[in-house]
């Protein structure tokens, strides 16, 4: 089976950025990560994870181009991940980001399944829409001020050394 995805540029500027790619549904995650580079017109050579994500775009498990945990194989690799392990009717969306620095944002969700086309090569770009911009878009991410936040109710005053009974020997 082919599956035919939409890939989109989570950005705040006017209009959509996407590609639609169809890919055979036993290709691996590394290949589906190539195809995206190559729609997008980037080189492919940096680091870049998956992330399965809900219906509401949370993101969960990663599953990374390569294993950068200090324990070998804690980690989900793309090249052993099958598309069809992650994606199907019942789980349409990955969370794709490329280039850790940069930060490339991209919500991918399965459109459709659909047979094999014969004649046709696979992975398949089967369209274009919007310009990618030169540098990935800045995400704004608000967070509560410190201050507001208070887990502990207590009344401690860090700024009050002296009375915050620390045992100065503690090692």
């Amino acid at each position: 089976m082919i599956y035919r995805f939409r890939i989109i540029l989570d950005h705040d500027s006017e209009g959509d950025i996407f590609r639609d790619i169809e890919i055979r549904e036993t290709d691996s995650l590394e290949d589906f990560h190539n195809s995206i580079t190559q729609a997008f017109g980037f080189e492919g050579s940096e680091m870049a994870s998956f992330y399965l994500s809900d219906e509401e775009w949370n993101q969960g498990e990663e599953i990374s181009l390569f294993d950068m945990s200090e324990v070998a194989n804690q980690v989900r690799l793309m090249i052993d991940t099958p598309l069809n392990d992650v994606t199907h009717e019942k789980s349409t969306r990955l969370i794709y980001i490329y280039d850790f620095l940069s930060m490339w944002t991209f919500l991918v969700e399965l459109a459709e399944i659909v047979e094999e086309a014969e004649g046709t090569d696979y992975p398949n770009l089967m369209f274009v829409h919007g310009q990618i911009p030169d540098e990935a878009p800045e995400k704004s991410f608000e967070a509560e001020s410190f201050d507001d936040y208070n887990e502990f109710e207590d009344d401690l005053d860090l700024d009050d050394y002296d009375n915050l009974n620390f045992d100065e020997n503690w090692n």
